[in-house]
């Protein structure tokens, strides 16, 4: 299973599943990470954490535990 977390900065990648339960899995589906929504990973930061992404038209900084929970597919768009 491939997360968000592996992918490198410069990739766009497709969201296939969320992972966790709760109000983390639905905050996560808040900010527009839900099922075949296209992700580009901008980059990250300095020590790694957090990931500068773009969902949907707007920019998303995501903590790197969060980004594990979303398992996604690498593609060329």
């Amino acid at each position: 299973m491939q997360t968000l977390k592996d992918a490198k900065a410069g990739q766009t990648v497709r969201v296939v599943k969320l992972h966790g339960e709760g109000a983390v899995k639905r905050r996560i589906m808040d900010m527009g990470l839900t099922k075949g929504a296209e992700v580009y990973v901008r980059k990250f930061a300095p020590l790694g954490d957090p990931i500068e992404l773009t969902v949907r038209g707007y920019e998303l900084s995501l903590r790197r535990a969060d980004a594990q929970q979303v398992e996604v597919e690498f593609f060329s768009p």
